[in-house]
């Protein structure tokens, strides 16, 4: 076989290689809503009475920057936008039943536009201006945030070769810590405070081909390969959807609440 010839074949081996390895994922898909996790959030029994809760910032409390192989990032590690997944957490539970959130993150926006109704009934309408609703207040409210994230707290691989051609496989375990409190208004007792861990997992599968041609005085040397990272937002959102379900079960143990 001339060389040109087996080089064709060899990529042609390669590529098929890959696309069938590149059909089947490794993590689950961020976008899926049918996860064990969402399911038994949603599917949980109404209580007595919803309860009233106020998220007023749940951030990231560890401060790293995302790890890279060379010089400095600017970019944070962990996703800067954990309340909006907290709060739809707590809004998807029992399917809406459990909580009633009401709005702390933009307390000032909410607080100006109620004064804009204020002062356009008033100037239209006088003393007999219809008044803006009372606002809900809450019960309880959660604090915390994520206060961890480890990378590279397992690191492995394995790879062999057969006659200059084999493949190869590395992977990566980072872990993400969630901190979720659940606070009393009126007295400032913190009633439950709970925890979650999310592990994130990156993987490489690489195919490599080195090989000596014609009596050794060529050499051919394919190298090809794909990469896949679950997404760190993704670990987020599910170590606090477990949050969420762990202040859920732990209240019914402590009697705050009881299913209807």
């Amino acid at each position: 076989m001339e060389v040109k010839q087996l080089f064709q074949f060899l990529l042609v081996a390669l590529l098929f290689s890959l696309g069938g390895c590149s059909t089947t994922k490794l993590f689950q898909d961020p976008t899926s809503t049918s996860s064990p996790m969402v399911n038994k959030l949603e599917n949980f029994p109404p209580p007595e009475r919803k309860v009233d809760i106020a998220v007023y910032k749940f951030v990231d409390q560890t401060g790293q920057r995302k790890p890279i192989d060379a010089g400095a990032s600017f970019s944070m590690a962990v996703t800067q936008g954990a309340s909006t997944w907290l709060v739809q957490a707590l809004k998807s539970a029992g399917k809406g039943e459990w909580f009633t959130v009401v709005e702390r993150m933009q307390l000032d926006e909410l607080l100006k536009e109620r004064q804009i109704i204020r002062n356009t009934r008033t100037t239209y309408d006088g003393e007999s201006a219809k008044k803006v609703r009372p606002l809900t207040f809450a019960g309880v409210f959660v604090a915390g945030g994520i206060v961890g994230y480890d990378s590279n707290i397992e690191t492995g691989g394995v790879g062999a070769r057969y006659l200059g051609v084999g493949p190869q496989v590395e992977y990566r375990r980072d872990m993400v810590s969630v901190g979720l409190r659940l606070i009393s208004v009126q007295t400032g007792e913190v009633l439950l405070a709970v925890s979650s861990q999310k592990t994130i997992l990156s993987a490489k599968l690489a195919i490599n081909v080195f090989t000596f041609l014609d009596m050794g005085t060529k050499l051919l040397e394919v190298e090809a390969g794909v990469t896949e990272n679950e997404s760190t937002s993704y670990a987020v959102r599910k170590a606090i959807e477990h949050c969420v379900i762990q202040v859920i079960e732990e209240g019914i143990k402590e009697e705050l609440w009881k299913f209807k």
